[in-house]
């Protein structure tokens, strides 16, 4: 049964909230031009590459590399990989990416689960509803930044930090997290004319490729999920931050309370 992990990570980063409204250096914004109108020669995508090399529709990658950007600006970047997830598009189509935002290279596209709690009964294909809040079972948009590889009730997982006060800085508490999960695979997709299964919240991966991913993106690297519009998080009090920032314990050396600190100071500086 879908389920999210009963088992929490065994450590938890330090993370500052981050937030503004960032625009893209011009250098991005002249690939950006130049990737969509002639789009991703073929072969230009990296060994791993699973899927197909096209890149998510343009919006939703500028507002990915943007908060990649921001993530970046603030010091927490440690991993330099962008994982975008469309949740506007039916979970029975490749909704995943791994891109390499400095070549804007695809290197895995691939199927994501969405929550039950996201879904009607009716089309439980589509995510319509998104949240926050535990029990609900919705999966959360807006930016967060990977945490550490562990074993869990699914097997290989990785912790997923929300950044976005008010939008997904509940992730840690809810237990959400990137896992690999039976209801992703191919062989459910075959058996359920291509539609996948329900998690509880969580970006669920189909095992062939989970543990492939969650390496390759583990430990400091940037996951932006979207939908229709994009995600609008409630300007958090300095207060709010600093509860964000306090969620985390057992900080490696780049993650040290001093940076995050500093970080913090920044981002509520920029919301003021």
């Amino acid at each position: 049964m879908p389920d999210h992990s009963s088992q929490s990570p065994p450590a938890r980063r330090r993370a500052g909230a981050l937030s503004g409204r960032t625009t893209l250096p011009a250098t991005v914004g002249t690939a950006l031009v130049i990737v969509f109108s002639i789009a991703l020669a073929p072969g230009t995508a990296g060994a791993g590459t699973h899927g197909d090399t096209t890149l998510p529709r343009r919006d939703l990658l500028e507002r990915g590399l943007a908060a990649y950007r921001r993530v970046q600006d603030v010091g927490l970047l440690h991993r330099r990989i962008l994982t975008v997830i469309d949740y506007s598009l039916p979970s029975s189509q490749r909704r995943l990416w791994v891109i390499d935002p400095e070549r804007l290279r695809v290197l895995f596209h691939e199927f994501v689960a969405h929550g039950r709690g996201s879904a009607t009964d009716e089309d439980p294909d589509r995510a319509v509803r998104f949240g926050n809040e535990s029990e609900t079972h919705r999966s959360s948009l807006g930016t967060f930044l990977t945490g550490e590889t562990y074993t869990g009730a699914h097997g290989h997982s990785l912790e997923l930090i929300g950044l976005d006060p008010g939008l997904n800085d509940r992730a840690v508490a809810r237990r959400i997290v990137m896992h690999p999960a039976e209801y992703v695979s191919a062989s459910f997709r075959a058996q359920r004319g291509g539609r996948i299964g329900r998690s509880w919240g969580c970006p669920a991966l189909d095992p062939a490729v989970a543990a492939t991913i969650i390496d390759r993106i583990q430990d400091g690297s940037v996951v932006y999920a979207a939908s229709v519009s994009p995600p609008q998080p409630t300007p958090p009090p300095r207060a709010a931050i600093a509860r964000t920032a306090k969620v985390f314990h057992g900080a490696a050396p780049r993650f040290t309370p001093a940076r995050v600190g500093a970080a913090t100071t920044r981002v509520a500086s920029q919301r003021r």
